[in-house]
């Protein structure tokens, strides 16, 4: 029996699921990586926000995000990343994504892992900019701390999904405001249905 949100079920996503189609775009050798990514808003604009997930994020949490600015003509394209083995390997593939996307320089919103890999790009294009502005929320800036614990040196091996579920375990079980428990309700959905479906 699979878990099932409110959130995922409400006619806002369900909306958002059946007009903006989830796209695969691959841009390494390896053809197994693919970004998953769902574009919204007028596809003239070339230089649009792209969404970064936490690491147990998704493509589609940010669909509030993308509804309400895309009506607003804000092009915005949520992106989740293949899986890349160091933050260079990850700035040569969302590099590729954006010339891919044929994008100019692009505005970057990036959630504690994104909001780390969006700092990264832009220090990795710095030579010739790609990145318009940067909107980083609980992110961190500095990954040495990651290091100092024994079990870090395994995290790698273990499965991805195992990995989102450790993380998903530090949300408080306090009183917490409604539409928190919603998004947290979702965020555990998308761990335990969309991850698993797309990563067999």
């Amino acid at each position: 029996m699979s878990y099932v949100s409110d959130l995922s079920q409400s006619q806002e996503y369900l909306s958002f699921r059946s007009s903006v189609p989830l796209r695969r775009i691959v841009v390494d050798l390896d053809n197994t990586k693919g970004w998953r990514i769902y574009d919204c808003g007028p596809k003239k604009v070339r230089c649009p926000l792209i969404c970064l997930p936490s690491v147990s994020g998704t493509a589609d949490i940010f669909f509030k995000q993308a509804l309400a600015l895309s009506a607003k003509g804000i092009r915005v394209i949520s992106a989740e990343a293949p899986v890349y083995w160091n933050v260079r390997e990850w700035c040569e593939g969302f590099k590729k994504l954006v010339d891919y996307l044929d994008l100019d320089k692009v505005h970057i919103f990036g959630s504690s892992l994104g909001g780390y890999l969006a700092q990264k790009f832009a220090e990795y294009t710095a030579n010739c900019p790609r990145v318009a502005s940067l909107i980083l929320c609980n992110t961190f800036t500095d990954t040495s701390i990651f290091n100092n614990h024994d079990s870090a040196a395994i995290f790698w091996i273990l499965p991805a999904l195992v990995l989102k579920r450790m993380i998903m375990g530090n949300f408080t079980s306090e009183k917490v405001d409604p539409d928190m428990i919603e998004a947290i309700d979702f965020m555990v959905e998308r761990v335990s249905t969309d991850f698993f479906l797309f990563n067999l």
